[in-house]
């Protein structure tokens, strides 16, 4: 028998690289006194923490550059197709959170379905996922608010504004926020969950203002055709072409039918991050109650509202005279009112620094998972004895985040974000079939509809969407997967604290056998 249900004879597969974690074990991890988080989130802070990570400027660009240039007014459409394939990833989500409410969200569901090495391949592919992404954002935040001190007549020195057009020097602005947002982290979930409600609050209330206002200068004409006739497209070359291209030779082609799902494929990137809000299930009041509530609340959301700012975008303005840097701002522009353009460049700068501050606090909580179950320094999973936090990793993974923001320009790594977190939709997805046949006794509070259907739907989504990024950042994505490899054997699998009491285990057997 295996010591994954009982105490027994040590599987081969147990004590191998694939030996599972069981759920009752992650969970009593959780109550050990100096390696546990304190739980105050409810299912509304949860929510606004989705919609603060998923809502970015994306949503005052995205909408309006994908209409131009892949769908025109089908872009509505799109962003519809997209949601649905988000949605089939979070409820695949919802169940391991409800089944498994333990910090680390993706890391944590696949120790317990596939087994330490893929775990610990997920884990190490959010950590790069999530300080890339902050760092990306940070950046992002930093151009706004240097271009608002630049109206207002206050200039940074050229060398303290980053690294621009060759021009090498460090990001002040970036590198102060990161660390700004990091402190705000240490101090306690709670006062965290209150500065994202406030920045959500206003975020919302500008996209409400704009959705309303723009729907005033909404023309029926601009939305014919509302499919634009197809039009092919000439395929990029080498590693900057799609992977699915280079193996299987389609041409891509923009607007009609295919170029809404064309569009899809791109817009589905502004859905990332509704999934780390399954990393705060252990820190949450009634975990199996309120992270799925969470998750499909926060995505529901997110799309009626990226569906609305399309409508609007498109009707304000024809699709083809649409501009591609700031389409809804220009668009107001252009019909007069300058003044909802700056209400915008507002909420966006705004809107960052949420994204930032949840992209931190999902990192903090893998890297802490990790750490606790000896894969990282065990030194990194104290919580806080008076806040409740994982203070040490937090601070780690902070100055990091903030080194690389303020010295690094990495737009073109911002790709490794979207298969980073596609390939994690996968894996969490196999997760789910995996489980209901290994542990079909285990208690579920969410159970994901029509098993094995949607977690496959999921996956071919998944994989559908990760065959269309440049070949480029498969590359990066295997080296960085290559260095986890790396590390995993050097120092992860022989200080597994799971791998340390199954040789435990096989110890006091063998000492039992003798004579």
């Amino acid at each position: 028998m295996s010591t994954q249900h009982g105490t027994g004879k040590v599987s081969r597969r147990d004590r191998g690289m694939f030996r599972t974690k069981t759920v009752e074990q992650s969970i009593q991890d959780t109550e050990e006194p100096e390696h546990s988080l304190k739980k105050s989130l409810s299912a509304l802070d949860l929510t606004v923490f989705g919609v603060g990570v998923v809502i970015g400027t994306g949503i005052f660009v995205l909408t309006g550059k994908i209409a131009k240039e892949q769908a025109g007014p089908a872009v509505a459409i799109s962003f519809v197709v997209a949601g649905v394939v988000c949605a089939l990833a979070a409820l695949c989500y919802a169940e391991f959170a409800s089944t498994v409410p333990v910090a680390g969200s993706a890391y944590t569901f696949s120790y317990a379905s596939l087994g330490e090495l893929p775990a610990w391949i997920i884990g190490w592919d959010l950590i790069l996922e999530l300080a890339l992404g902050c760092a990306v954002v940070a950046v992002g935040w930093s151009g706004y608010i240097r271009s608002l001190m630049d109206t207002a007549g206050w200039h940074l020195p050229p060398g303290l504004s980053g690294t621009h057009g060759g021009h090498f020097g460090f990001d002040l602005l970036a590198c102060v926020l990161v660390l700004v947002l990091t402190g705000v982290l240490v101090l306690g979930m709670k006062l965290s969950s209150r500065v994202t409600a406030v920045i959500v609050g206003i975020k919302v209330t500008v996209v409400l203002l704009v959705i309303i206002a723009g729907a005033f200068f909404i023309s029926g004409a601009n939305y014919h055709p509302f499919v634009p006739p197809s039009r092919p497209t000439a395929g990029g070359g080498g590693l900057s072409a799609p992977l699915a291209e280079l193996m299987f030779g389609f041409t891509p082609s923009n607007f009609g039918v295919m170029g809404i799902f064309a569009a899809a494929a791109v817009v589905f990137f502004a859905f990332i991050g509704f999934d780390i809000v399954a990393t705060a299930a252990e820190e949450t009041r009634h975990p199996q109650r309120d992270v799925p509530r969470g998750i499909l609340g926060s995505l529901a959301i997110c799309t009626l509202l990226y569906v609305a700012v399309s409508v609007v975008v498109t009707g304000m303005e024809k699709y083809s005279r649409l501009s591609t840097d700031a389409p809804l701002a220009d668009a107001f522009k252009d019909l007069g009112h300058p003044f909802f353009a700056d209400i915008i460049s507002f909420g966006a700068a705004v809107g960052l620094t949420s994204v930032c501050m949840i992209l931190l606090l999902g990192q903090s909580r893998v890297f802490f998972a990790m750490s606790r179950d000896g894969l990282m320094p065990r030194i990194f999973s104290r919580s806080h004895p008076r806040f409740g936090t994982p203070y040490r990793a937090t601070i780690l993974l902070g100055v990091v985040v903030a080194v690389a923001s303020g010295f690094t320009s990495i737009d073109v790594l911002a790709e490794l974000v979207n298969i980073g977190t596609l390939f994690a939709f996968v894996v969490v997805a196999l997760g789910v079939i995996i489980l209901r046949r290994s542990r079909p006794d285990l208690p579920r509070t969410f159970r994901t509809p029509l098993v094995p259907l949607v977690p496959i739907l999921s996956v071919l989504a998944s994989v559908w969407l990760m065959l269309n990024l440049p070949a480029e950042t498969w590359v990066r994505f295997a080296i960085w997967m290559v260095v986890g490899f790396g590390v995993y054997f050097v120092y992860g699998r022989g200080h597994s604290r799971l791998g340390l009491r199954v040789r435990q285990r096989d110890g006091e057997g063998a000492a039992g056998t003798q004579p």
